[in-house]
């Protein structure tokens, strides 16, 4: 049965007599940018959707540009006028302002780590002998750019410690450039590898190379937004060109397969991840690299399950997998004999959800999530548990790498007031030293955390983290900022933030709600907030936020929502969904034209979580609640302040254009809707400290003015 043609306004999207909604406060009082409407139809299965802002898609047109002009000179106009905010600037440069380091590693004998002094831009990469070696730089991004627009993206030491392979972003872009250093004098030899994007690197045992993950040369006018098909797996030779590079693997009848290579400690075997979009599902592939001519052979060719080498003994793989393991387990597969029912169990599910595991000192480290808390426990090669490693409270912990020889490993503890303490844990004695540990301009003791759980829509019941000053007074009167994502198997574990302590410190209460669609609690989960099931998330969100109204940690005038990138998509689904909730919300990055995404850069991998609106049935959900196609004509939004970059090729800005348009156009009262559009910057990888700041500023002073916070006073206290 054909479907009746039903033309849909951007504005309306059910149907051209939407009622307009009465607004508190009278009409709008900004004036906004123009914003033309073009005669742009589609058709999706029988239904006709408007999309007269199609031509902000074109980020290279003349009018856009002008577009992007006009909304940035508004912004910083308004955000200029806001008295708090150079207060707000001033603070979290002093908050800012300590030393953060990674987890160090070792490889050929060195170890490894990069270290920020506090304000510099890029963190900087050092190298040292022993532990309690002085540092030496090996190098420092912050010298590439004068503005601290590039910065490092990845980097892999050769098993000898005689090379570093370095990715660089310009401008927070994805797609990279590979160089080669020599670690012992600090010179750049002369490789450079191109047309990088998704890829890590892994060194051949004989240090003469490595192996990679590329795209064919994209055309330079469009390579911020067309889309990315066909990865395929290299090997570079160091010393010879990009041109002379071995292809060792690809699928011309996949376009969609994406590849990342992993050389075994042993050196042995290339084991290669084949994934299709961003679900943590992938097939399974080796090569024998002590045989010369060995072809790729097809471990695991179904994609059913998530498949993480951790090691091996021999022709002995070890796995960590969600097959037949919803929270995952540790599994050894004997190449030789590959068929499931051969399968050995060697740690099985637990009530914890295993996110990471490693195999050091002969043991393996498991890292588990426990209601989004952080928990290790090491193992031996049977399976048998040795201890738990203790942990100094709530919080996450990220590390534990090394090689099954190594007796020691290093990890990072860091909490919503803790900030990222770096450790040593003695795999012998089980024992953890501190090994760095920053000094913030903050008393973690006058703040507290608490877990609370609430019931869904549904009756699920979801986790939230509730951060505040100690003595929180539970009369409504609290601005509110909450938090979320919900998407890709992503879990929200607690971190420490010097923009959300400024924000405590301006009288603010966090909240960063664990919702569905998230990686949590394991596989099951994840799926209850994807494709036809997307609603589940946010309705957890608007839970969340019932429950902090209801019990009167705040209330709606009070209460600002934010979420970056999926959580962009929440933010959005959630002002138009329930406008009456919010006093302010904050999309960054977002994915919000949910009928389009597919079609730019590597979107079209987001189906896996999504669906697409070239399916039917998926295509009635999404519009449902893309919020580009909920902005209803004469509507009554929150105060909004949608954030972008001009090098956003992840989600690229054409959302969040066309979302600032259309939203500005059916805004009925007098809450401001602008955009933030930040130049030279891209999704937030690798984004300058400067900026990080500047952003943030902009992000608490426009709330401060939304919620009507008496913050100028609160911080200049401090």
């Amino acid at each position: 049965m054909r479907h009746a043609s039903l033309v849909v306004s951007l504005l309306a999207t059910f149907g051209a007599n939407a009622l307009a909604q009465t607004c508190p406060g009278g009409p709008a009082a900004t004036a906004y940018p123009a914003s033309k409407k073009v005669d742009q139809q589609d058709n999706y299965h029988g239904t006709t959707i408007a999309d007269p802002y199609r031509w902000l898609e074109d980020a290279n047109s003349a009018e856009t540009k002008e577009w992007v002009d006009a909304q940035n000179r508004l912004t910083q106009s308004y955000l200029g006028q806001i008295p708090a905010r150079e207060a707000i600037k001033q603070r979290l440069t002093k908050l800012w302002n300590y030393e953060r380091y990674s987890v160090p590693y070792k490889e050929g004998g060195r170890y490894f780590y990069s270290r920020n002094d506090g304000l510099q831009n890029q963190s900087v990469l050092y190298t040292m002998d022993k532990l309690s070696d002085a540092p030496r730089l090996l190098l420092d991004p912050n010298t590439l750019a004068a503005d601290g627009t590039v910065a490092l993206s990845g980097t892999a030491v050769s098993p000898d410690g005689k090379l570093l392979a370095y990715g660089t972003a310009a401008s927070g872009s994805d797609w990279n450039e590979w160089k080669v250093r020599d670690i012992a004098t600090g010179k750049d030899l002369g490789d450079h590898l191109k047309w990088v994007k998704f890829s890590s690197t892994s060194w051949t045992r004989d240090g003469k190379g490595f192996f990679y993950s590329r795209y064919d040369e994209p055309k330079e006018a469009t390579k911020l937004a067309d889309v990315n098909y066909f990865q395929k797996l290299y090997f570079h030779k160091v010393g010879t060109p990009q041109s002379a590079d071995i292809l060792v693997y690809d699928r011309p009848d996949q376009k969609e397969w994406g590849f990342s290579g992993q050389v075994s400690d042993d050196g042995r075997y290339l084991i290669i991840s084949a994934s299709q979009g961003t679900a943590r599902k992938n097939r399974v592939f080796y090569k024998d690299l002590g045989k010369p001519d060995s072809t790729v052979v097809a471990l695991i060719d179904v994609l059913e399950s998530g498949y993480s080498f951790i090691d091996n003994d021999g022709p002995v793989f070890y796995f960590a997998t969600d097959n037949q393991a919803p929270r995952q387990r540790i599994v050894a597969i004997d190449t030789r004999k590959p068929l499931p029912a051969n399968w050995k169990v060697v740690v099985p599910e637990g009530p914890q959800t295993l996110v990471g595991a490693n195999m050091v000192n002969n043991q393996f480290v498991a890292s588990y999530l426990a209601d989004a808390r952080s928990m290790v426990k090491v193992y031996d090669r049977n399976g048998r548990m040795v201890r738990e490693v203790a942990l100094p409270g709530i919080g996450a912990v990220s590390g534990f790498g090394g090689k099954r020889g190594d007796s020691e490993t290093f990890y990072s503890f860091t909490g919503f007031t803790n900030p990222t303490t770096i450790y040593r844990l003695d795999l012998k004695s089980g024992a953890s030293t501190v090994l760095r540990q920053p000094k913030v301009d903050f008393e973690p003791s006058q703040y507290e955390t608490r877990q609370q759980f609430f019931t869904s829509r549904d009756g699920t019941k979801v986790p939230m983290f509730i951060v505040s000053k100690k003595g929180l007074t539970l009369d409504g009167s609290n601005p509110t900022y909450l938090y979320g994502y919900g998407g890709f198997n992503i879990s929200m574990t607690p971190g420490f933030s010097p923009a959300n302590l400024a924000w405590m410190e301006m009288g603010g209460v966090y909240v960063m709600a664990n919702l569905r669609g998230g990686g949590e609690y394991g596989q099951a989960w994840h799926e209850a907030g994807t494709k036809l099931q997307k609603q589940n998330v946010f309705d957890d969100f608007i839970g969340a936020a019932e429950w902090l109204i209801a019990n009167k940690v705040t209330s709606p005038a009070k209460l600002a929502i934010g979420g970056g990138s999926n959580g962009g998509l929440l933010v959005g689904a959630a002002m138009t969904q329930r406008p009456d909730l919010f006093g302010a919300a904050i999309p960054q990055v977002g994915v919000l034209d949910m009928l389009r995404f597919h079609k730019f850069t590597i979107g079209w991998a987001w189906a896996s979580d999504y669906g697409s609106s070239d399916n039917p049935e998926q295509f009635k959900a999404l519009v449902k609640y893309s919020p580009l196609h909920n902005l209803k004509a004469g509507g009554c939004y929150p105060a909004t302040m949608i954030t972008t970059a001009d090098h956003d090729d992840r989600v690229v800005p054409a959302h969040s254009f066309k979302f600032a348009a259309a939203a500005q156009a059916a805004q009925a009262g007098p809450a401001p809707i602008l955009i933030r559009i930040d130049v030279k910057a891209g999704h937030g990888a690798g984004k300058p400290t400067a900026k990080q700041i500047e952003e943030v500023a902009d992000r608490w002073g426009f709330l401060s003015r939304a919620l009507q916070m008496d913050a100028p006073a609160k911080v200049a206290a401090q």
